[in-house]
């Protein structure tokens, strides 16, 4: 799952429909209006499941191919050992407005252009919901005692594009709440992303350390979703005063685990988010991952919930990076996450 162009591509892989959509449907509504995201998921969850008690929900790539990610969660569950009977997996599909075209879906699907969902977007129908606004839907559900009252934690995971949409959202996050109230903890797993969220206008230097950007070299390096200039409409705190204080604080103490290959190393990855934003980041995904690692350790240097993960012998490669005993753990061993 290396989401690599094949040869003879004359356009990028990601950018014709998908070959196969989600089962299962999701109703999502907000005061901007209400749309139905595809997902699949193992059980039934309109009836109480009172034998579940993790729920897994793994964001696929910008190949949009959820099929190929919901078997990767079923075999990382696999090879985490246990009782499989008592995780929920869940993954959403986030689809292009091609893919709603091509396969005759109904008016009130969500749909995205190619790549817009990774940031946390309007939809351009069937409303402007943004992909952050599905998380929290899913999260809203797995909160209702009554369905699943043996919920004792959630994992937001995601490889490549969707790593980036759950360090995302693990900066914006909205739909922790309700779990919160209930004891239910949640953490976030996020493998291979080309780039991160800064929360300032500071960016590696080539010595290890940090030091402001240079705008006048890429005058939107700090636009979300690199930094924290123009946010989406899901950013609650969009306009208000220390935004970005409040914003970094959240995120700081939520429980974050991102998994890089050791191997993923290339900075001419035909996958790899080559633009001048993400390049000021970093030459390639493994030196992005570890420049981050160093800067939030700089800006919160005790207390931080957040570790870093190099494993060897992977490169852009979700099936090994989450089938790793590395992954398994991150994942699917509560304990061991603490």
């Amino acid at each position: 799952m290396s989401e690599l162009f094949q040869p003879g591509d004359e356009r990028a892989p990601n950018e014709r429909p998908v070959a196969a959509i989600a089962p299962h449907r999701l109703t999502v509504t907000t005061a901007a209006g209400s749309g139905v995201a595809p997902l699949y998921v193992t059980c039934d969850w309109s009836v109480p499941q009172p034998a579940i008690r993790r729920a897994v929900i793994l964001i696929h790539g910008r190949l949009r191919n959820a099929d190929t990610y919901f078997q990767l969660a079923r075999q990382a569950r696999a090879a985490a050992g246990g009782d499989e009977s008592d995780t929920l997996l869940v993954v959403p599909q986030f689809l292009a407005s091609a893919d709603v075209t091509a396969h005759g879906l109904s008016a009130d699907t969500l749909h995205w252009d190619w790549t817009s969902w990774m940031g946390g977007d309007a939809a351009l129908g069937s409303a402007p919901l943004s992909s952050f606004d599905v998380l929290d839907a899913i999260l809203d559900g797995l909160a209702v005692r009554e369905q699943f009252p043996s919920l004792t934690s959630v994992v937001i995971a995601g490889h490549s594009g969707g790593g980036q949409v759950a360090q995302r959202y693990a900066v914006l996050a909205r739909g922790e709440a309700r779990l919160a109230e209930r004891g239910v903890a949640v953490r976030y797993v996020i493998a291979n992303p080309s780039s991160y969220v800064y929360f300032d206008a500071q960016r590696p230097t080539g010595d290890g350390g940090f030091a402001p950007f240079d705008a006048s070299r890429c005058p939107g390096f700090d636009d979300w979703k690199y930094g924290l200039n123009r946010l989406p409409a899901y950013a609650q705190c969009a306009g208000q005063a220390d935004c970005a204080g409040t914003l970094e604080a959240a995120y700081a103490g939520r429980d974050v685990t991102v998994l890089l290959g050791s191997e993923d190393c290339d900075p001419a990855h035909p996958a790899l988010d080559t633009s001048c934003a993400a390049r000021a980041q970093g030459a390639h995904r493994l030196e992005r991952g570890l420049a981050y690692e160093r800067y939030m350790r700089m800006r919160h240097p005790a207390g931080l919930r957040h570790r870093t993960i190099v494993i060897d012998g992977f490169g852009h490669d979700g099936t090994g990076i989450f089938t790793s005993p590395q992954g398994v753990a991150a994942v699917f061993d509560d304990a061991a996450a603490r």
